[in-house]
């Protein structure tokens, strides 16, 4: 899936922005930059649900070099069936999952998102893939991200979804439920089952 065109030019205008605003000493060009933020959160707003004010907030709060974002997916496999859990956000299903935080590294961050999002403990065991995020992110997932997923073998545990969740569930590949795009598509999907047929596939890039 394309990014939309306006999308595209308004990620990479805040990232400039963000940049400038971070090495500059001058109080014109930070005058400049500032309004460089403003004009991409009122493209966004102008094409889509977000508010410009809130949206002009967050990125100021965004320091230092503008860089893409850690999303961390685990594919945990029982009997067949993927696990996934149902985003309270917009009440579709993906891998569990989410940003990464600083201090923590990748197979670590993933084992914890699994238990807290799932309920499952799990050990991470290899890295399927790293993908590029945008190329199926929604305008509501602004900055550009990539996105880490690991094969994950399951330890234990019972279904017990956090605040964010609202169900959790294995399914089969071919029977799978409404997905949250901008988290899990078919193609995330689609590399972890060839990595299930053949355990020496290395892992995928972009």
């Amino acid at each position: 899936m394309s990014v939309p065109q306006w999308l595209a030019w308004a990620r990479e205008i805040e990232a400039l922005a963000q940049s400038g605003r971070a090495y500059t000493r001058d109080d014109y060009d930070r005058e400049r930059y500032d309004r460089l933020l403003a004009l991409a959160a009122d493209i966004v707003a102008h094409h889509s649900t977000l508010q410009a004010e809130p949206l002009l907030a967050e990125f100021r709060d965004q320091a230092g070099y503008a860089t893409p974002k850690i999303d961390v997916r685990g594919a945990v496999v029982r009997d067949g069936r993927i696990l996934l859990v149902q985003e309270k956000s917009d009440g579709r299903w993906c891998l569990p999952g989410g940003w990464a935080d600083v201090g923590v590294g990748p197979a670590e961050m993933i084992v914890r998102e699994v238990r807290e999002e799932s309920g499952y403990d799990v050990a991470a065991r290899k890295l399927i893939g790293v993908f590029d995020a945008n190329r199926s992110q929604s305008p509501a997932d602004f900055y550009h991200a990539y996105k880490l997923i690991f094969l994950c073998d399951l330890l234990g545990g019972r279904p017990d979804p956090d605040h964010e969740i609202l169900a959790v569930s294995f399914f089969p590949f071919d029977a799978l439920p409404p997905l949250s795009a901008s988290r899990t598509d078919a193609r995330h999907l689609a590399e972890v089952q060839a990595h299930l047929v053949d355990p020496l596939r290395p892992a995928a890039f972009e």
